[in-house]
This record gives structure tokens, sequence and C-alpha cells, in this order.
């Protein structure tokens, strides 16, 4: 019987939480559970989590869990096996600026993507360095998988100072575009081996070969792709913007049928369509606050009041579970496969080889193997890829360097973005936005 392991999730506060660890607590015949640790350095979130999940437990019956909540980084990770990263540099008032600023000079503003995602990067970058320096001090042998946005940058910028740090980088994007599209289309997922690659939330498909069909069913779900725009699958239901996203992947598919998209190509096929749809006072940020947010609260307080029925309100979707299967996998040397972000070092042949990468790999005992590409890829997706590289490593340069040329260079080469001029004013603009939380540039 594997020993029961202690899990730390660090952003603990989020309102992800119950969603991975009610992945937790349904597989605990895999992840078998002594401890939980919340940490959080906004002690009000992690006080309000520690009350949900403290009642998720005693409702689901594990007694024997211990769970606790701390600020302290010596308390949170001494001794702990795995670390779940899910941390947000700044919060979502930081994340409205984020989308906020470029909007209001006609460029993309989203999260993850475009300025407002470089923006984040440079927020992220120190606040998961941190983490993983309190790892190496406190559990060196510990598992660290990271959920924490933008992936490629940050995973670049730990890759950089911590190279040895044992640490899995992952995002759940491809697995929700997959499960959407089998809802959709009348598929069952589990079925399907499915080859991708890209940066993190920019890629492609190139097969989806089902196990029980035995075949490649991509030609046919680009057909229906094009013909049969996507709803969005229960765990997005009722949200317009996931909706807007979906619909997108038809028009991307239509006008380059040779792959299924990541649909946050979107914003770097069509910003301008993407600005013309979007509200430049009323954001992303803005319905996530007044909606889950608002409703962990609402949840925390009705806890405190004694109640004991209808509580909890989340739909989990598909976060928790991969996480967790992650998790599962490294323990008990499930050797599962999953898209993981990773060095490329030859997984895509014709990509410069440092470039930080998403591509499926093998995850077991000894860690991540990915896998190789057979073929070099087209020019147009490598074209793409290689200037976003090139802008991503910019931004880290500029964040290790303290250079404000460095980082004007990777705004002006995002892709998002038309012109110097207008990445020089929103540089500025974050830059005095961000000063609580940016190294100095000069």
């Amino acid at each position: 019987m594997t020993n029961k392991q202690i899990i730390t999730i660090a952003g603990g506060g989020s309102t992800y939480t119950p969603g991975i660890i009610q992945a937790v607590l349904n597989n605990a015949d895999r992840l078998p559970l002594s401890e939980i640790r919340l940490y959080d350095i906004d002690a009000k979130r992690n006080a309000d989590m520690f009350l949900i999940i403290q009642y998720m437990l005693k409702k689901e019956g594990f007694k024997d869990v211990v769970i606790s909540s701390t600020e302290d980084p010596k308390t949170a990770f001494t001794g702990c096996d795995f670390i779940f990263s899910q941390i947000r540099v700044g919060g979502m008032k930081m994340r409205e600026k984020d989308e906020k600023i470029p909007l209001s000079h006609g460029l993309v503003g989203q999260e993850t993507c475009g300025l407002g995602g470089f923006a984040y990067g440079m927020r992220s970058m120190s606040g998961l360095l941190e983490i993983v320096g309190y790892v190496q001090q406190y559990a060196p042998d510990a598992w660290i998988l990271n959920y924490t946005n933008p992936e490629s940058i940050v995973s670049e910028a730990v890759r950089r100072q911590y190279p040895k740090a044992k640490m899995i980088n992952a995002c759940d994007m491809t697995i929700s575009i997959e499960e959407t599209i089998a809802v959709n289309y009348g598929y069952d997922r589990k079925n399907w081996i499915p080859t991708y690659y890209g940066l993190n939330h920019f890629g492609w498909y190139t097969s989806i070969y089902d196990k029980e069909l035995k075949k490649d069913i991509m030609p046919e779900i680009i057909e229906k792709l094009t013909t049969q725009e996507m709803q969005v699958a229960d765990f997005n239901a009722g949200d317009k913007t996931w909706q807007e996203a979906f619909s997108m992947m038809s028009v991307i598919t239509k006008n380059f049928p040779q792959n299924i998209p990541n649909n946050y190509l979107e914003y770097y096929l069509y910003p301008d369509m993407v600005v013309e749809h979007s509200d430049k006072n009323y954001t992303r940020a803005n319905m996530v606050m007044e909606g889950r947010e608002k409703n962990t609260k609402e949840m925390a307080e009705k806890i405190r009041a004694g109640a004991t029925e209808d509580v909890l309100n989340f739909n989990f979707g598909e976060h928790g579970q991969y996480i967790v299967d992650m998790a599962t996998s490294l323990l008990n040397d499930e050797r599962r496969r999953f898209m993981l972000i990773v060095p490329n070092q030859g997984a895509i042949p014709n990509l410069r080889s440092d470039a930080v990468v998403e591509v499926p790999a093998y995850v077991g005992a000894t860690g991540v193997e990915p896998i190789a590409l057979r073929e070099p890829i087209c020019d147009f997706h490598k074209g793409l890829m290689e200037a976003q590289v090139a802008a991503e490593k910019l931004l880290v340069d500029a964040y290790f360097e303290g250079s404000y040329q460095k980082a004007l260079q990777a705004f002006t080469l995002n892709q998002t973005v038309p012109n110097a001029q207008v990445a020089k004013k929103v540089l500025d603009e974050m830059i005095e936005a961000n000063k609580e939380f940016w190294p100095k540039l000069v």
C-alpha cells in the first residue's frame, strides 16, 4: 500500500481549489491522503477556502485527513509530497488591469495572451520562483505540479533559475477542448489518443486516434467543426465568453482546415475580431469576480452561519482531475499520457531546441518523457511559433536582466501588437500599474 501523501496547494484560496480537492477525494485509492495544506498570502481567501474544504472532507467522510491553512511557507512545504501550484500574483484586480489596459489601446485584452498575458507573466515569474525556492529549501524531494499561468513564460523562468527542480507544467485547456468536442459530436474522449503540438494556449491537433473506432477521427471532427458550431460543455454552461471562444474554433477551422486548433489562437489570428466584440469596461475579470469569486465567499459565509445543506455550488470540470491524474501517475508509475509544457530539445524537430513547447508526454515514477513528432511542422505553424517563442524569451530576459529594452522588444514582437508605438504606450502604462510586482526595468 502506498504511503499516505501530504499535499500542499499553493494558491490555496483559489476558486479552483475545491475542484482539485474533489478529484483527490474521488481518487483516494490511487492517491491516499494524510494531510492537505492550503498556502496563500491572502489570509482571508485562505480562511474561506479552509472552511469549504473542511466541510467537503466531513461531508465525504474523510475524518482522518488533516486540513490546515497557513501563510507561512515553512509550515506549508516542510515534508510535503506534492505541491499543486495555482497562484495568481496580484489577484483578480491586477487581472482586470491586464485586460483593460490593452483594450484601451485597441489591443486584445486577455489574461494569458497578448500584452495582458505578458504583464501577468512578469508578475507570475516572481511569485512562482519564490514558491519553487521554498520547495527546494523545505521539501526538495517533492513534485511541483504547476497550473500557474502563463505556463510557457513561467516554466522558462524556472528552467533558468532552478534547472533541477522536480516540476511538471501542465494546462487543462486541451482536455477542455477535447471534452467539448466529444460532448458536441457524440464521442467518448476516454477512447482517444490525441497528438498535439504548440506552445501553451497556442497549438494544433495533428490526429485524434479513437481506440474503439480504430481510426484517426480528426478529419471527421474537422468536417463537423466547419458545419456544426459547438456549444459549451456542462462545465462552461451559461458562460458567454467561453461560448464565443468555442464558436471561434469553427471560424479558425474553416479558414485553416488542416488541423484542429486550440481556440486561444483566435487572439493571434483574429485580434481585430476579438477587440471588436470586447467590452472595454467589463471584461472576463469582472465576470469572474461577480461569479466564481462571489460564489466562493457566499459558500464560506453559509458554513460560518452553521448551514449543513445546500452549501456547495461548484461545476468542477476536468481541471482538478487532470492534475490529480499526473500525481497518481508519478506516485504509482502509471505512465499515463498527458499534454505537457516541456523544453523542446527535438520534440518538434524543426523548431529551436530551447523553446518551451506543449506536446504529448508520458509521466511515470522517474518524471516526464516527452514524445517527439515524427515529421517537421509546416512553415505556417513554425513561423507563428518562432515569433511567439522569441517574444516570450525576450520577456524572461527582461525579468532577469531588469531590461526595459528587452521588455519593449517583447511587447513589440507579440503577435497581437501592430507596431512599436502602441507597444511602448502599453508597456509604460503596465510598468506604472505593476510597480508593486514587477522588477525595476531600466
